[in-house]
C-alpha cells in the first residue's frame, strides 16, 4: 500500500519544484524498473514522462507520497496498461502483456528501494550485451540509464548527435528481435563485459567531471552517478580494473571544489588550493589503489588511478612527482597507446624536464594530424609556447583552442590567456 504524507495547501509551484527534484534524482531508477515490468524501451520513456505528468496533477491535490519511486513505478505501469489496451486493436499481444500486467497490480515485485536498484543493474547489463555492437552499447547505456542527450553522447564521441540516435534505435529493435534478457549475467559471463562497462562509467564520469559544453564547468549529477555505478560494480565484480577505475574517479572528483573560482572561472591543477580538496575521497581512493595494485594485474584505468594518487599525494604543486607520473604514462602508452594519452605524458615530460621538451612532443603529435582538432592539445602548445616567451605562437595556438573550446567557463579561461600575452610586447624569438 503506497502512503502519502498529506500536505494542506500544497501550491502547484512548490509541488512542480518537488516534481523536477524527484525526476532529477529518481528518473531513471523509474524507469529502469518500468523497462523490466513492460519488456520495452520505447513504451517505458513513454510510462515514465506519462507517471511524472500524474504526479504534477496529483500531488498538489493528495500530497507527496512517501515513497516516490515506488508510486511513480505503479503510475507508469498502469499507464502503459491503457496505452497497449488502446493499441490492441492492432496489436493482440498488447492486449495479453496488459491483462497479465493489471492481473499482477497488487503483488508486482522489486517496487522496494532494493528491487529498484537491482533493477538498474539489469539495465546496465542489458544495455551492454555482447549481441550490441560496441558503439552501440555505450551510446544505448548512456542514453537509456543516464539520461543523457545523443547531443552529449555525440560530444562524448565526436560523433554526429543523428548517428548516436540512429545506433540507439538499432540497439532497441535487436534487444527485442533477438529477445536478449533483462537480467544480470551469471558470474562466468562477467568479465567479458567489463570493458564496455568500464567505458561507459569512465565516459559518463568525464561529462560530469568535465562538461564538454554549456555554462557550467562540471555537472555534479553525471559524477556522482557514475561513481554511484562504479561502486556497484565494484560490489559486484571486484576486478582491479574496476577497483581502479573506482579510485581514479574518486580521486579526481576529490578536486571538484577547487577546480573554479567563487566567480566561476576555471582554476588550474597547479594554481588550485589544496586545502579544498575532499581528503575522504582521497583516502579512499588512495586504499583503492593500493588494494587494486596488490593484485599485480595491472591495467589502464589503474594506471591513470594511480597517476592520480600521485597528485592527490603532493601537498603543494611544487611536490608533485613529476617522473613518477611520467614513467606511469610511459607504461599506459604501452598497454593503450593513444594521442590523448601522448599528449598528456607530453605535459608531464615539459613539467619534469622544461617547457622546451614537452614543445617537441606535442608538436610531433599535431605534425601527425593527431588531435588537430581537439582544443587542450592546442591549450597545451599555447601554455608551453607562453612559459618560452614565444608570445606570437601562443597567441595562435590560444586562438585556435578558443574556437575549438565549446566550454564556456573554457572559453573565459582561453580568453583571460589571450588579453594577458596583448600586443604590444614582441615574441622572445624577435628580440
Amino acid at each position: 500500500m503506497l502512503r502519502f504524507n498529506m500536505q494542506s495547501e500544497v501550491n502547484s509551484a512548490g509541488v512542480r519544484e518537488i516534481v523536477e527534484a524527484v525526476y532529477r534524482d529518481e528518473s531513471r531508477r523509474v524507469f529502469a524498473t518500468l523497462v523490466r515490468l513492460l519488456g520495452d524501451f520505447d513504451l517505458a520513456e513513454e510510462a515514465l514522462h506519462d507517471a511524472f505528468a500524474s504526479a504534477v496533477e496529483q500531488w498538489p491535490r493528495e500530497g507527496v507520497p512517501a515513497n516516490p519511486r515506488a508510486w511513480l513505478v505503479s503510475a507508469g505501469r498502469f499507464k502503459a496498461i491503457d496505452v497497449m489496451r488502446r493499441r490492441a486493436r492492432f496489436d493482440a499481444s498488447l492486449g495479453t502483456l496488459a491483462d497479465r500486467l493489471n492481473t499482477n497490480d497488487r503483488d508486482t515485485p522489486g517496487l522496494d528501494d532494493e528491487g529498484i536498484e537491482d533493477d538498474r543493474l539489469r539495465l546496465i547489463f542489458t544495455c551492454c550485451h555482447p549481441a550490441l555492437p560496441a558503439e552501440a552499447r555505450v551510446a544505448l547505456t548512456l542514453r537509456e540509464v543516464c539520461d543523457l542527450t545523443t547531443e552529449e553522447i555525440g560530444r562524448a564521441f565526436l560523433t554526429a548527435p543523428t548517428t548516436i540516435a540512429q545506433r540507439i534505435v538499432r540497439a532497441k529493435a535487436k534487444i527485442k528481435t533477438a529477445g536478449i534478457p533483462y537480467q544480470v549475467p551469471s558470474r562466468a559471463d562477467l568479465p567479458d563485459r567489463l570493458e564496455t562497462l568500464l567505458q561507459v562509467i569512465y565516459l559518463v564520469f568525464n561529462e560530469g567531471y568535465s562538461a564538454s559544453s554549456g555554462a557550467s564547468l562540471t555537472r555534479a549529477d553525471l559524477s556522482g552517478e557514475a561513481i554511484r555505478l562504479g561502486r556497484l560494480l565494484v560490489e559486484l565484480l571486484p576486478e582491479p580494473e574496476a577497483v581502479g577505475l573506482l579510485a581514479l574517479m574518486l580521486l579526481q572528483e576529490s578536486r571538484r571544489a577547487a577546480r573554479t573560482s567563487p566567480t566561476g572561472d576555471l582554476v588550474l591543477l597547479e594554481d588550485q588550493d589544496r586545502a579544498l580538496w575532499n581528503r575522504e575521497q582521497i583516502a579512499e581512493g588512495l586504499s583503492l589503489v593500493e588494494r587494486a595494485l596488490g593484485s599485480q594485474q595491472v591495467g589502464p584505468y589503474l594506471l591513470q588511478a594511480a597517476i592520480a594518487a600521485v597528485h592527490a599525494e603532493a601537498v603543494e604543486a611544487a611536490a608533485t612527482d613529476w617522473a613518477q607520473i611520467a614513467r606511469l604514462y610511459d607504461a599506459l602508452l604501452r598497454i593503450e597507446p593513444s594521442p590523448i594519452i601522448e599528449l598528456n605524458r607530453a605535459v608531464a615530460i615539459a613539467m619534469r624536464d622544461g617547457p622546451a621538451a614537452g614543445l617537441v612532443q606535442i608538436d610531433a603529435i599535431l605534425t601527425r594530424g593527431d588531435l588537430a582538432d581537439y582544443h587542450l592539445a592546442h591549450a597545451a602548445r599555447a601554455d608551453l609556447c607562453r612559459r618560452l616567451g614565444h608570445r606570437s605562437q601562443a597567441k595562435a595556438a590560444y586562438q585556435r583552442a578558443l574556437e575549438l573550446a565549446r566550454q564556456e567557463t573554457e572559453r573565459r579561461f582561453l580568453q583571460r590567456r589571450l588579453a594577458e600575452l596583448g600586443s604590444s610586447e614582441k615574441d622572445s624569438s624577435e628580440k
